[in-house]
């Protein structure tokens, strides 16, 4: 079924790339209208990297963090997603990140970094947001997939069909289901669009943390999450 999946995600991706290639030859007009059609149905797709600048997130017993995983799959989330004909935006596309001069203290960077990334989603019309993260626990046998969504309306949908193609593409053996983000997660409760927080896995699990340091891995994230995001939009 993963097999499946992966390979149904990368046709998708081949047909994309090669309407950008026909757009750039004969017939280019009317390629370029239909990438063109498909990128108006869509909403915009506003990548989330979780964390950032002086805040690392999790962090795994080897030292890797969480700011570090969260970018590369969204990187890898962008580029497909673009490839596909999505309009994209991304709240951060570095480690580190440009404070103010003003925020002196590290709670006050991370106020600011939130309320930036908040008005930024906020502004930005017909907007779907996808909040990249990873997980921890004291306890280093806990591993796999969660989806929580956010309050806006047609969160709720989007959220769940996210958790189950990432429980069905990583670990079929995740009981877990998609929730409701809590009131602590600032983004999911005040953004006005559609939003989902994605916890791709558990940097405090050690195979699991093997597996988020893989850059195939988290390309097969991202191609999961794309094509999750092409098909439920595309229907809605």
């Amino acid at each position: 079924m993963k097999s499946r999946r992966i390979i149904a995600a990368l046709l998708l991706l081949f047909a994309a790339a090669a309407a950008i290639i026909a757009a750039a030859t004969a017939g280019r007009v009317e390629a370029a209208d239909s990438v063109a059609a498909a990128r108006a149905e869509l909403p915009v797709l506003v990548i989330d990297a979780g964390h950032g600048g002086l805040d690392g997130g999790a962090s795994s017993a080897d030292g890797m963090t969480e700011n570090e995983v969260n970018l590369a799959i969204a990187l890898r989330l962008e580029a497909l997603a673009s490839l596909c004909g999505a309009e994209t935006v991304m709240t951060r596309t570095a480690l580190d990140l440009n404070y103010p001069d003003e925020s002196a203290s590290i709670a006050e960077k991370k106020v600011w970094d939130q309320n930036y990334r908040l008005l930024l989603i906020n502004s930005i019309k017909n907007a779907v947001l996808i909040s990249i993260h990873q997980n921890a626990y004291p306890d280093p046998r806990p591993s796999g997939t969660l989806v929580l969504y956010g309050a806006a309306e047609g969160s709720s949908g989007f959220g769940e069909a996210l958790h189950s193609q990432l429980v069905e593409s990583f670990n079929p053996e995740n009981r877990r289901v998609a929730a409701p983000a809590p009131d602590s997660v600032y983004l999911m409760r005040s953004v006005t669009c559609p939003a989902v927080l994605a916890e791709c896995g558990f940097l405090s699990n050690p195979q699991e943390a093997e597996k988020l340091a893989d850059n195939g891995y988290r390309l097969k994230l991202a191609m999961a999450m794309a094509s999750v995001f092409l098909r439920y939009w595309s229907a809605a």
